[in-house]
C-alpha cells in the first residue's frame, strides 16, 4: 500500500535531503510524496531538481499558515514530515516575528490540521537549541526546555503545541531534535557554507567571540536517515535526539576549513563580537534512538566535511546565485 506523506519545507536544504532520498534509490519505494513550501529566501527549486520528474513526487508552492491550502493537503495524505521553519538564529535576533508566525503559528496551523483530518503520523523536526546551553555531559529528551534565542523560542513552542495534540487529541506526534547539521545543498548563511562560500572567494570569515563555543555536528545523510528511522518505527508522543558524535569548537572548525580551503587565519579569519545570547555548548545523548530504532551516524566528520567542500568547489553554479539572498 503506498503511503502519501506531505513533507513541508522540503525546498530547504534539510527537507530537500530527505525528498531526495525517499524518492532516490533505497528509498522505500512505496511512498508519494507532496511538498509544501513557500519559497522563501532560503527555499530553492533547484533542490528539488533530481526528482522534478518522478511521478510520485507532487510540488505545492503555499504558506503553512494558510489554513484553507494546509486542510486540503491533510486532507489528501496519511503522514506528515514538517521540515519548514525559518532557522537562522541572526536574522531572530534582528526580527522576531516570522520566526514566531511560522514556528508556532504555522505548526499549529499543521496539527490542528492533520488532528481534524485523521491523519496517522506526524513528525516535528526540530533542534536541540531549545535546550539552551549545557557546559559538560549531554542531554537525554527529559531535558527541561530552556531556550535562548527568538529563534530557538520559536522552535521549543512549536514543540510544545505539536506535542499537545497528542496528549489532548491523540494525534501521533513524534519528535525529533537534531544537532548542528552540514552537507550540500546547504544555503550560505550558516557557519559551514557561509565560511566554505567565501574562503573559495578568497574572502574573510567571522568568527565570533573567542570562537570556544561548541556544537556537534551531523551529516545530513544520518539526519535524514533518523528521520525516517522514526517516521517508520517512532512512538507517539516521543522526543528522539538526532546527533552526529562530533563535538568541535568554532575555532577547531574555523581551522579544518581553511586548511580545507587553502587559506591562512592570518589573513582570511575576522575575530566579530560575539552574538547576542550565544549558547556555549549543545550536546545531546542519542542512547533513546540507538536503543529503540538502531541509529547510528555513519559519516565520518573527516570525510563529510571534504566531500562538502568539494561540491561547493564544484557547483558555484548552484551557490553564487544566492550569496546576495544570504545577506542579512
Amino acid at each position: 500500500m503506498t503511503t502519501r506523506i506531505l513533507v513541508t519545507g522540503g525546498a530547504g536544504f534539510i527537507g530537500s535531503h530527505y525528498v531526495r532520498t525517499l524518492l532516490g534509490p533505497g528509498g522505500p519505494g512505496d511512498v508519494r510524496v507532496t511538498v509544501l513550501d513557500k519559497l522563501t529566501y532560503a527555499g530553492n527549486p533547484a533542490n528539488l531538481a533530481p526528482v522534478a520528474d518522478d511521478r510520485r513526487y507532487t510540488f505545492v508552492r503555499g504558506d503553512i499558515c494558510d489554513a484553507d491550502l494546509v486542510a486540503k493537503l491533510m486532507a489528501e495524505h496519511e503522514e506528515v514530515v514538517h521540515f519548514a521553519a525559518e532557522s537562522h538564529v541572526d536574522r531572530s535576533i534582528g526580527d522576531g516575528a516570522e520566526f514566531v508566525r511560522t514556528n508556532v503559528l504555522g505548526t499549529h496551523t499543521l496539527v490542528d490540521a492533520a488532528h481534524r483530518a485523521g491523519v496517522s503520523v506526524f513528525v516535528q523536526i526540530s533542534t536541540d537549541e531549545v535546550y539552551g546551553s549545557v557546559d559538560e555531559g549531554s542531554w537525554t529528551e527529559e531535558q527541561p526546555l530552556a531556550p535562548n534565542s527568538p529563534y530557538s523560542a520559536a522552535k521549543a513552542s512549536g514543540d510544545l503545541v505539536a506535542l499537545s495534540y497528542h496528549r489532548t487529541h491523540g494525534l501521533d506526534v513524534r519528535v525529533t531534535r537534531c544537532s548542528n547539521n552540514y552537507g550540500h545543498h546547504h544555503f550560505p548563511e550558516k557557519m559551514i557554507p557561509l565560511f566554505i562560500t567565501r574562503l573559495l572567494d578568497g574572502g574573510k570569515v567571522p568568527l565570533y567571540g573567542d570562537g570556544r563555543h561548541v556544537r556537534d555536528w551531523l551529516h545530513v545523510d544520518d539526519h535524514v536517515r533518523g528521520v525516517e528511522l522514526v517516521r517508520t518505527g517512532g512512538r507517539a508522543g516521543e522526543v528522539y535526539h538526532i546527533g552526529g558524535g562530533t563535538e568541535l569548537s568554532n575555532r577547531e572548525l574555523t581551522a579544518l576549513l581553511l586548511d580545507a580551503c587553502g587559506a591562512d587565519w592570518d589573513t582570511a579569519v575576522e575575530h566579530v563580537p560575539d552574538r547576542k545570547g550565544h549558547d556555549r555548548r549543545y550536546s545531546v545523548d542519542c542512547t533513546k534512538i540507538r536503543e529503540e530504532l538502531g541509529y547510528a551516524p555513519r559519516t565520518d566528520f573527516a570525510t563529510g566535511l571534504a566531500e562538502t567542500v568539494r561540491w561547493y568547489r564544484d557547483h558555484r553554479d548552484w551557490w553564487e546565485p544566492l550569496k546576495g539572498r544570504a545577506a542579512l
